[in-house]
């Protein structure tokens, strides 16, 4: 049994995603990102970073794995699926995974920060970081239009793209002119495991079906910056 930490984020979408795909079973606890539930001690014992996911194998002595990256590849190793066991297929998606760990997740982050999150728009930190997202998906599109998957077969490394870029419009980025990235992103939400993962803890998407509602999430997400 696996307990998961989360809330409801690109890197926790990862790790529910990843749980969902691998049939495991897992208690969710949710955490109020906004009340600043990561910070609570006895979460940080946990995670000393004070951030989300987490997860606490239970059937391993109770071994705590967090940074979203690593429990993913935790998960595949202990399983041996969504992971290749030769080496080169296994730096294949390394690599990917990486890609999404030090540039599509950052980028976005800090694209949501100053598109959304900043009361004061500051133009050139916006320019900044859409362009530089952007051009992560053109490095994305260019490697699917040659490979159905990211690293080959499906894997951890399509799990934890899909979960940040599938968010591009929140960051004001556009897909369009990438018709690989489309097909894929298309290809993702059809997995019945990518539907359910989305949803842990709960629907991010529909408490922004109103102005008034996004209004009420920016301003939980400035909260959260400011942690």
């Amino acid at each position: 049994m696996i307990d998961l930490y989360t809330a409801s984020t690109p890197n926790g979408w990862k790790a529910s995603v990843t749980l969902e795909e691998l049939g495991l079973p897992y208690t969710v606890h949710a955490l109020d990102l906004a009340q600043g539930e990561q910070k609570a001690p006895a979460y940080l014992r946990l995670n000393p970073n004070g951030r989300i996911p987490t997860i606490v194998d239970r059937a391993h002595g109770d071994f705590a794995v967090f940074e979203s990256g690593a429990i993913l590849l935790y998960l595949a190793e202990q399983t041996g699926r969504l992971m290749p066991a030769d080496a080169q297929g296994r730096s294949r998606v390394i690599q990917w995974l990486m890609f999404q760990m030090g540039g599509v997740g950052p980028m976005m982050g800090q694209a949501n920060v100053f598109f959304r999150y900043f009361p004061e728009k500051i133009q050139p930190a916006i320019d900044r970081y859409q362009n530089e997202s952007r051009r992560l998906f053109g490095v994305l599109d260019a490697r699917l239009a040659d490979s159905e998957w990211l690293a080959g077969d499906y894997s951890v490394a399509d799990i934890a793209n899909w979960c940040w870029v599938r968010t591009h419009k929140w960051s004001g980025v556009s897909v369009e002119g990438l018709p690989h990235l489309q097909r894929w992103l298309d290809a993702m939400k059809a997995r019945p495991a990518c539907q359910r993962g989305i949803e842990v803890p709960a629907r991010a998407e529909s408490a922004l079906k109103s102005e008034q509602a996004t209004q009420a999430f920016v301003a939980r997400a400035q909260q959260i910056v400011q942690r």
